[in-house]
């Protein structure tokens, strides 16, 4: 295996373990702040009790995205110094600005945190949104990086070297309202699913009492709609950042397409398998027209194909076309899935969710959390054989020094144990806190008793 596989290989295990916990650990402040925000309205304390119990999921993500984050520096540091010396010189800012998103996160976590029922609601909710604010900048700032990665301005590049560097232009990149935009979405939409599966699963357990079925009932209903929102404007996201793509990364578009020859009324191709030797996509469903209508608004645009660039420049078509296929095929089922719940939930309030349903919601989180990784991979994978696009090649910014070999055997080492002992203490935590067991559901559980209906 050279260097460069191998780096990339690490490097990227690394990123898919941070993003796990990064999109949680956004995701979840958001939920909190929902939360907060519908007791204020409502009055309603189950979704108080909500908020607390996410804030003990919160605190953990926060202590272990910490760690993964510093790998991922570390990372960036030690396998790719010739990249590292071009973001020192042209994208540091965001880097420099995060530092101050994140003291803003930590600093109204323990403020909602420590005061807790002292805080007033209003202050609660402020609190939250808040550290909702800071966990998002913070990932929005260290997006921005990989947005100048896709399409990089604000230098010149002269024989290897930065000049006349504008860091202000490269961090207003053309990727970045897009890529941000679609980041921060799909957190909330993934995470919403993932507690909502969360919900789904506990309403399929036999045997719960009245108090758990409200409250595993209002947090399935509250979820699946954040997620439905969020995943209709992930798509709205997804859509402008392929026009953006058909202008600055036209090969990127082409290869998620499989798309060979510059054509017009060119199709929207799903699913199939792109075979290179013959230049078109075996199995796939062409919808005419449809690929120049989103990447030029017009049905008769032009599309540039992959017969435009060099073939070293061409990413790997196949993973591309299917993970491309696989991120857009998982967001349009989730609003599908959302779409159903609600027409179900006002066709038949009175009545249990079915069971069937149940288990759709219980995959769709599963199915959230694979998009995620999946979108991920096809970002850096489709933007192959470049880590800076058009200026430096991941050959050309891979470390030199050995023993790339001996950092992966560690660091895989000390990511099982965070994966075991973030699984571990989560479900030991819930474990020994059931609703019925925690101290703030047994205050919100006499108050329920004492009144004749729950808000759902």
């Amino acid at each position: 295996m050279s260097q460069a596989v191998m780096a990339r290989a690490l490097f990227g295990i690394t990123l898919g373990y941070h993003i796990t916990y990064a999109t949680l650990g956004v995701g979840t402040p958001f939920l909190i702040f929902i939360a907060e925000l519908m007791n204020f309205r409502t009055h309603n304390p189950l979704y108080r009790l909500f908020a607390k119990r996410l804030t003990r999921v919160a605190i953990l993500l926060v202590g272990v995205g910490i760690v993964t984050g510093t790998t991922v520096a570390i990372m960036l540091t030690v396998l790719w110094p010739k990249f590292m010396e071009v973001v020192g010189q042209i994208i540091n800012l965001p880097f420099e600005l995060e530092v101050f998103a994140f003291m803003l996160e930590s600093l109204f976590l323990a403020i909602y945190v420590y005061g807790g029922d002292r805080l007033s609601p209003k202050t609660r909710i402020f609190s939250s949104l808040c550290v909702s604010i800071g966990s998002g900048l913070s990932a929005l700032l260290i997006t921005d990086v990989n947005a100048f990665m896709n399409t990089p301005i604000g230098l010149t590049w002269a024989n290897g070297q930065v000049e006349h560097a504008n860091p202000w232009a490269a961090m207003l990149n053309p990727s970045m309202p897009t890529e941000l935009g679609h980041v921060l979405a799909s957190a909330y939409m993934a995470v919403a699913f993932v507690f909502a599966a969360v919900a789904a699963n506990n309403l399929l357990k036999p045997h719960l009492t009245a108090f758990e079925r409200h409250y595993h009932k209002q947090n399935l209903t509250i979820t699946v709609a954040v997620g439905g929102i969020a995943a209709v404007c992930t798509a709205l996201l997804g859509d402008a950042a392929g026009k953006m793509l058909a202008i600055y990364q036209p090969e990127k578009l082409a290869a998620a397409e499989g798309l060979f020859h510059t054509t017009r009324y060119a199709p929207l191709v799903i699913g199939g398998i792109v075979n290179a030797a013959q230049q078109k996509i075996i199995g796939g469903i062409p919808i005419p027209g449809l690929l120049s209508f989103l990447a030029t608004y017009h049905f008769n645009g032009s599309v540039k194909g992959l017969d435009s660039f060099p073939k070293w420049t061409w990413p790997p078509l196949i993973p591309v076309h299917l993970m491309f296929d696989a991120m857009v095929g998982i967001g349009t089922f989730a609003i599908g899935v959302a779409f159903v719940y609600f027409l179900y939930h006002y066709k038949a309030r009175t009545k249990p969710t079915p069971r069937w349903l149940l288990r759709v919601i219980f995959a769709t989180g599963i199915l959230s959390m694979i998009a995620i990784e999946d979108g991920w991979i096809f970002a850096e994978e489709a933007r192959q054989p470049w880590i800076i696009y058009g200026m430096m090649t991941v050959d050309q910014a891979v470390t030199t020094t050995p023993g790339v070999g001996w950092m992966f055997g560690g660091f895989m080492l000390l990511f099982t144990i965070l994966l075991i002992a973030t699984v571990w203490a989560l479900h030991h935590y819930f474990k020994n806190h059931p609703l019925q067991g925690d101290d703030d559901t047994n205050d919100i559980s006499g108050a329920h008793t004492s009144t004749t209906e729950v808000t759902l």
